[in-house]
């Protein structure tokens, strides 16, 4: 019979917080794109209010990837030597990603006061190609790496949840 520190640790596996977290950040990506749409379509938000919602989804998926990078990937890359290859993959979509939070936020800076068609076409781009990307590495990243993180029994984990772990609820 499993003791209650035990049974805790299963329900709080690092490689479930990970899904938990990637569920989350797609949520974010979601209602983005829905307030983007509202923009143009004429009855969303103001551009100043893009402008927030997009600069919280981007920090909170840069705090994401630059936690992982920092925190796990290293803990990973020592564990499982044999995962190094598929580590490289994930940093280099997180640099991808970067490039891509970059355009999106200039767009959205410059978002005239009246949507017009150009800037539509633009800053949807840069969305589906968000997205795109977003997915296939989560995807990637969940399939490659979620068995190896519940694996992992990192006391300091438990203790204090490392910064690609922090969701909403951690705020």
């Amino acid at each position: 019979m499993a003791t209650g520190d035990e049974a805790s640790s299963r329900l709080t596996a690092f490689g479930n917080q990970l899904i938990e977290v990637h569920i989350w950040l797609r949520e974010l990506l979601a209602e983005l794109r829905d307030n983007v749409d509202g923009y143009f379509a004429g009855d969303g938000p103001p551009p100043r209010d893009l402008r927030v919602h997009c600069l919280s989804f981007c920090t909170a998926l840069t705090r994401h990837h630059t936690g992982e990078d920092g925190g796990a990937f290293p803990v990973i890359a020592d564990e499982f030597p044999e995962l190094r290859q598929v580590i490289t993959e994930l940093k280099t979509d997180h640099n991808r990603i970067d490039w891509i939070l970059g355009n999106l936020e200039k767009l959205l800076r410059g978002l005239p006061a009246e949507p017009d068609p150009a800037t539509a076409t633009r800053v949807r781009a840069e969305l589906e190609g968000l997205s795109a990307i977003m997915e296939t590495h989560f995807t990637y990243e969940e399939r490659k790496l979620v068995s190896v993180l519940n694996s992992l029994d990192l006391p300091d984990w438990r203790r204090d949840r490392p910064t690609f772990l922090h969701s909403d609820q951690d705020a």
